[in-house]
């Protein structure tokens, strides 16, 4: 895949303006602030392809890239409490109608803090796909926040933690050092070949 391809298409804000799923799709999930739009960043080799924010909760669309026959979508961040109900509300409709509006979903990249438990939601998503038999690897981001022995300590905490997700693929990724990014791309790779 030409990764210097990459075109952004569009953002819809609720599950109604969705369009069909024309081409396969991968899908960046995980919790607010985790590193979501950063990872798109690195993989593609842009700045500002996907807005990144200190912020958690900007993302509040699915937002669609398109790289030749691949089309990637970089998901609403799941788990941030300071939003209203009726946003709260609005996300779980596009997420819901996202993932169950028979997209063809290649691939879903589950992204967690590397340096934290995965949360009651990472728990969640991960059963969901694991039930819908959607494919996906586990990202464990900010690793370069983590000490050689602080990162021992969280792998050995990670198999217990993911027991439950049996033997997925775990990549670690730093956006400051690009380390796993190769590794990202390869997962990605494939699936198309």
């Amino acid at each position: 895949m030409n990764y210097s391809s990459i075109q952004y298409e569009a953002s819809y804000g609720t599950a109604a303006q969705l369009p069909q799923s024309d081409l396969p799709e991968i899908a960046f999930s995980g919790r607010s602030n985790v590193g979501k739009s950063s990872l798109i960043n690195k993989l593609f080799g842009r700045k500002n392809l996907a807005r990144v924010s200190s912020a958690p909760g900007k993302t509040t669309t699915v937002n669609f890239f398109r790289c030749g026959d691949v089309r990637f979508a970089d998901l609403p961040g799941y788990g941030y409490a300071k939003r209203s109900a009726a946003e709260i509300e609005r996300w779980a409709d596009l997420m819901e109608g996202y993932f169950q509006s028979q997209r063809n979903i290649s691939l879903v990249v589950q992204l967690i803090d590397m340096r934290h438990a995965p949360s009651k939601d990472d728990v969640t998503m991960i059963k969901f796909m694991l039930d819908a038999d959607v494919p996906f690897i586990i990202v464990l981001t900010k690793c370069d926040k983590l000490n050689k022995s602080q990162r021992e300590k969280r792998r050995a905490e990670l198999e217990h933690e993911l027991a439950f997700a049996g033997e997925c693929k775990k990549i670690e990724f730093s956006a400051l050092t690009s380390e796993g990014c190769d590794n990202v791309k390869k997962a990605i790779d494939e699936k198309f070949q």
